[in-house]
């Protein structure tokens, strides 16, 4: 079963990281800009390496262009 994760990203961080705010919800501080999709990327390889999944098990439902993300999180 999938879970729905919600995300509030925080592009040109100075100290990236994630921090969950909720049981679903979670705020990921990164580095990079929000260009040709460089944060997102790197949102997804944080908040994977903080669940201690794949970084592949982690899809971008919404929010490509925003700062409120979806992610799907894979079983």
């Amino acid at each position: 079963m999938a879970r729905i994760l919600t995300v509030k990203a925080r592009p040109r961080s100075k100290a990236p990281g994630v921090e969950a705010v909720g049981p679903s919800d979670f705020l990921v501080r990164v580095r990079a800009a929000p260009e040709k999709g460089r944060a997102n990327a790197e949102v997804a390889e944080l908040l994977a390496r903080h669940l201690g999944v794949p970084p592949s098990r982690l899809t971008l439902l919404r929010g490509a262009s925003s700062s409120h993300k979806q992610f799907r999180l894979e079983d």
